[in-house]
C-alpha cells in the first residue's frame, strides 16, 4: 500500500496497519519532517471507540432500522386485517342473569331480564340523532370509523398502566358494545381498530348509528334509545325532544352519576355541563338554530321505575352490590363508570353478599314494630315524609351484615341506606372528640383535652379562636345553659358550645383530615367550624364506618357488602374491607369509653341503657337531631356489632324535598334518642348474641372505674360562672333529648358542602373525570 493509499485508509478511520517494515529499513517520514506529518495524521485519526459507535449509529442505519420497523408494522397489521373478520354480533345472547345470594348461600334474588327494544332509525328524530354525534364523534358522517391518534394513546395508556383514557369513534364504541366486550386489552384493542374499519367499508353511516344508539346502556337497567326514552321521559323514541336527546346522549358518559334521580349536586352540575356541550356542538355543526338553543331548558327527567323482582329490601342490597362490584372493576381493569356498569348489569354474575339472612330480618323487623307500624299519614299528614335508612356493620370483618333502604324498592327508589344528602349532626361529635385524642390536642390555654377537661358550656357562647371570637356561637337544644361542664358529661348531653369550641381547639383542619381517615367523604368539604355541628352531608352506610373503625380500636373500615363475585371462569377478588391503623388505639378505645356515657346517662338512655330487652350488655353510641328536625340519628354498636339508624324527613311529591319531622308519631320532636334508638335497641339485642364488654386500652371515659383522687384539677378555658367539682362529676337534671343543634344566628362561616334540599347518593366516581365536555371515553 502507498503512503497515499495509507492515509487515506486512515482517514476513514480504517484500522489496517501499516506494512510492516525489514529490519534495517529506515521508517518512511522519519527525521523532522516526517515525524511531523505522522504526528499529525495521528491527531487526526478518530479514538477507536467513537468511530465504532459512529459505524453503528449512521444515518443511514438509522433510517434503514426505522423503514424496517414501519414495514414490520405494516405487515403485521396487514396480517391482522387478512385474519381478524367481523364476527357474529347479537349481545342480547351475552346477557344473561345475575344471581344474588345471602351470606349463607341462600338465593336473595335473579335479575337479568333484558329492558331493550329495538328501533329503526327512521323512527328517531333526525336532530335527536345528531344530539349523539354532537355528543361523541363529530366527524363520525366524514371519518372512516376510526380514530387512530385516540386508538394510539389507548394503546399506550393501557401498556403503561395508566387507565381508561384516551378517544373512540361512534363506530368504534357500537363494535365493541355489538361485536366485542369491554376488556381493557391490547388484543381487544386491536380488533376494535380492524374490526371498525371494515364495518365502516360495509355499512352505512345510518345503520353504525342505529347500531349505536340501540346498543348503549343509559343506565336504570335500560339497553337502547327505546328503553333509554322510557325510563326517563316515559315516552317512545319517535316522540323524543331535542333537549331530551341531548340528555340521553349526554348520559352515555356516565349513566348512574348524571340520572338526576340519584346524581349528587356535583353529578347534576356535570351534567348539565354536558348537556349544554351537547346543544352549543349542534349550534356550530349547523344541526341546530342558535336562537331556538338559546330558549332551550334543561329536561328534567321523571322519577324511576323500579325494575321488577326487586321488591322491598332486595332492590336495596342488589343497588349497592352491583356498586361495589363496579368499582372494584374500574380500579382492576382500569375502566370508567359507564364501562362497569355494563360489564355488570345483565352479565351472568353470582354474587354472594355479606347479608346474614336472620340479621335482615331482625333489621326489617324492627324498623316496623317501632317506625312503620306506627305511622299515620291520615291523622298526621308529616307521617308520611318519615324515611328511614339503616345499616349493621361487623366491625371485626367489615361485612355490612344487614341493611335497610326504604319501605320498597318499587315504591322509594332512592336508598335511604347510602345517601349522603342529610346531616348527621351531632354523631359527628366523636370524630372531633377522635381528633382531639389523636391529635394530643390542647385547649388554648395550654391544658390536654381528655375526658375530664371542663369547658364552658353555656349555649351561645361565641367561639374564640386566640382571643378573637371567629363569629359562631351555636345554642344547646331549648337554649340550655350548662356552666362548667366536663367533655365526658358535654358528649352524655350533646352539648353544642362545648364542642364549637374544641373544633377550633383542635383545629378544624385537623378535625376533617381525621373525619377522612376514619372513613368520611370530606371531598369539597371546608374546615370551618360550623362543621362541628355536623352539617355535612353523610349517609348511615358512611357513619357505620366510621363507628365500625372506633369499634375496631382505629383500625379503618370499610363496609362491604360483596362477599364473592364470579362470572364464568372468572372471580373478582374484592379489596379488603380491614385497612391500616388510621388513628391510635388508645384515642378509639377512649371514645368508645366516652360514648358508653351517652348510654347510660345521656340522651339515649332511655331508648337503650332503660330497654327491657337489654341484658348487660355494655354499648356506646352517639344521637344526632339535625337543624329544623330534617333528620335524626342513632349510631351505636356493641364490640361486635356496629349499626347505624337515620330518619329523613322528605316529601317525595315535591322531588325529595328536606322537611322537617315535627309532630311525626304524634312527638314534638324526632330526636335520635327516640325512633332511631328504639330502632336500634330492638334489632341489637335481638341478634347480638351473649353479653360482651369493650377491650378497651384508655383510663378515661364512663366505661372507666373512676379513680378515688379528684378527677378534675383543670380549670375551664374561660372563666367558669361556678367552680368544678374535684370529684367523678354526676349527671344533673337535664333533658333526655338530643340537642337539635339549631344555631341561634347564621354561622359567619358555613360548609362550602351543606346538604340541598334534594337527594343526592354518589360522588363523582374517580374513574370519570369531573370535565363533562370531553367526548365519551368509555374504550382506551
Amino acid at each position: 500500500m502507498g503512503r497515499a493509499e495509507e492515509r487515506r485508509e486512515r482517514q476513514r478511520g480504517g484500522r489496517r496497519a501499516a506494512p510492516q517494515r525489514s529490519s534495517g529499513t529506515p521508517a518512511t517520514g522519519t527525521g523532522p519532517e516526517g515525524g511531523g506529518r505522522a504526528a499529525a495524521r495521528r491527531a487526526a485519526r478518530p479514538a477507536k471507540g467513537k468511530g465504532g459507535i459512529r459505524r453503528l449509529f449512521t444515518w443511514k442505519k438509522i433510517l434503514g432500522a426505522f423503514l424496517g420497523v414501519c414495514l414490520l408494522g405494516i405487515g403485521s397489521f396487514i396480517v391482522l386485517y387478512l385474519v381478524v373478520d367481523v364476527p357474529e354480533g347479537n349481545p342480547d345472547a351475552q346477557l344473561q342473569s345475575n344471581v344474588y345470594k345471602y351470606s349463607d348461600g341462600s338465593v336473595l334474588a335473579r335479575t337479568g331480564e333484558v329492558n331493550r327494544e329495538m328501533v329503526d332509525l327512521s323512527k328517531v328524530p333526525t336532530a335527536v340523532q345528531h344530539c349523539f354525534v354532537a355528543a361523541e364523534n363529530k366527524t363520525f358522517y366524514t371519518d372512516n370509523g376510526v380514530d387512530l391518534r385516540g386508538t394510539a394513546r389507548g394503546l399506550l395508556n393501557t401498556l403503561s398502566g395508566k387507565g381508561a383514557q384516551g378517544g373512540s369513534t361512534i363506530t368504534q364504541q357500537y363494535v365493541k358494545n355489538f361485536y366485542l366486550n369491554q376488556d381493557q386489552t391490547v388484543t381487544r384493542k386491536l380488533k376494535e381498530l380492524v374490526i371498525s374499519l371494515k364495518v365502516d367499508q360495509r355499512m352505512s353511516k345510518e345503520d353504525i348509528l342505529a347500531g349505536y344508539i340501540n346498543t348503549s346502556y343509559y343506565g336504570r337497567g335500560a339497553y337502547g334509545i327505546q328503553a333509554a326514552a322510557q325510563a326517563y321521559y316515559r315516552v317512545d323514541a319517535k316522540n323524543l325532544s331535542v333537549q331530551q336527546g341531548a340528555y340521553l346522549a349526554a348520559l352515555m358518559q356516565a349513566p348512574s352519576q348524571y340520572d338526576w334521580a340519584v346524581a349528587s349536586d356535583t353529578g347534576k352540575r356535570l351534567a348539565q355541563q354536558r348537556w349544554n356541550y351537547v346543544l352549543d356542538n349542534m349550534v356550530k355543526q349547523d344541526w341546530l338554530n342558535a336562537g331556538k338553543r338559546q330558549a332551550m331548558k334543561f329536561p328534567v327527567p321523571k322519577e324511576p321505575r323500579p325494575a321488577p323482582g326487586r321488591d322491598g329490601q332486595k332492590g336495596y342490597l342488589i343497588a349497592l352490590a352491583n356498586q361495589q362490584l363496579e368499582q372494584q372493576l374500574m380500579k382492576d381493569q382500569d375502566l370508567t363508570q359507564a364501562q362497569a356498569e355494563r360489564l355488570v348489569e345483565g352479565q351472568g354474575w353470582n354474587i354472594t353478599l355479606n347479608i346474614d339472612k336472620k340479621k335482615q330480618a331482625a333489621l326489617e323487623a324492627a324498623v316496623k314494630d317501632q317506625l312503620t307500624s306506627k305511622l299515620d299519614p291520615k291523622k298526621r299528614p308529616v307521617d308520611k315524609h318519615v324515611q328511614a335508612g339503616a345499616v349493621s356493620v361487623d366491625p371485626k370483618t367489615g361485612h355490612v351484615v344487614a341493611l335497610y333502604g326504604g319501605e320498597d324498592y318499587l315504591k322509594h327508589y332512592f336508598s335511604n341506606a347510602t345517601r349522603r344528602d342529610y346531616q348527621p349532626a351531632s354523631t359527628f361529635k366523636p370524630v372531633i372528640l377522635a381528633a382531639a385524642l389523636d391529635e394530643d390536642s390542647r385547649t388554648q390555654d395550654g391544658r390536654p383535652i381528655t375526658a375530664n377537661t371542663v369547658y364552658d358550656g353555656t349555649s351561645g357562647r361565641q367561639v374564640v379562636d386566640h382571643g378573637t371570637k371567629v363569629g359562631f356561637g351555636p345554642p344547646n337544644e331549648d337554649d340550655q345553659n350548662y356552666g362548667n361542664i366536663t367533655v365526658q358529661r358535654a358528649m352524655n348531653q350533646s352539648v353544642n358550645s362545648v364542642f364549637a369550641q374544641m373544633g377550633v381547639d383542635v383545629g378544624m383542619d385537623n378535625v376533617m383530615d381525621v373525619a377522612r381517615k376514619l372513613g368520611m367523604d370530606t371531598k369539597g368539604m371546608q374546615s370551618v367550624p360550623a362543621q362541628t355541628l355536623g352539617s355535612m352531608g353523610a349517609s348511615p352506610l358512611e357513619m357505620a364506618g366510621i363507628y365500625a373503625t372506633l369499634d375496631n380500636h382505629g383500625r379503618k373500615v370499610t363496609p362491604l357488602i360483596v362477599k364473592s363475585a364470579e362470572q364464568k371462569d372468572r372471580t373478582v377478588k374484592m379489596a379488603d374491607p380491614i385497612g391500616e391503623q388510621v388513628i391510635s388505639r388508645e384515642a378509639a378505645d377512649t371514645v368508645t369509653s366516652v360514648l358508653t356515657g351517652v348510654v347510660d346517662d345521656g340522651t339515649a338512655k332511655t331508648s337503650v341503657r332503660d330497654n327491657p330487652q337489654r341484658n348487660g350488655q355494655q354499648v356506646a353510641g352517639k344521637t344526632g337531631t339535625s337543624d329544623k328536625n330534617k333528620s335524626a340519628w342513632f349510631t351505636g354498636y356493641t364490640p361486635g356489632l356496629v349499626t347505624s339508624v337515620g330518619l329523613f324527613g322528605e316529601d317525595v311529591s315535591k322531588n325529595g324535598q328536606h322537611v322537617p319531622l315535627y309532630e311525626a308519631l304524634g312527638e314534638p320532636r324526632v330526636n335520635g334518642g327516640g325512633p332511631p334508638a328504639r330502632i336500634w335497641a330492638a334489632y341489637t339485642f335481638d341478634v347480638m348474641g351473649d353479653v360482651t364488654k369493650f377491650d378497651l386500652e384508655t383510663k378515661q371515659g364512663a366505661a372507666v372505674e373512676p379513680s378515688t383522687s379528684p378527677s378534675v384539677t383543670e380549670s375551664p378555658s374561660e372563666t367558669p360562672s361556678e367552680t368544678p367539682t374535684t370529684t367523678a362529676p354526676t349527671v344533673s337534671e337535664s333533658p333526655s333529648d338530643t340537642p337539635s343543634e339549631t344555631p341561634s344566628q347564621t354561622p359567619s362561616q358555613t360548609p362550602s358542602q351543606s346538604p340541598s334540599d334534594t337527594p343526592a347518593s354518589r360522588e363523582p366516581t374517580d374513574g370519570l373525570s369531573d370535565n363533562p365536555l370531553l367526548p365519551n371515553t368509555n374504550d382506551q
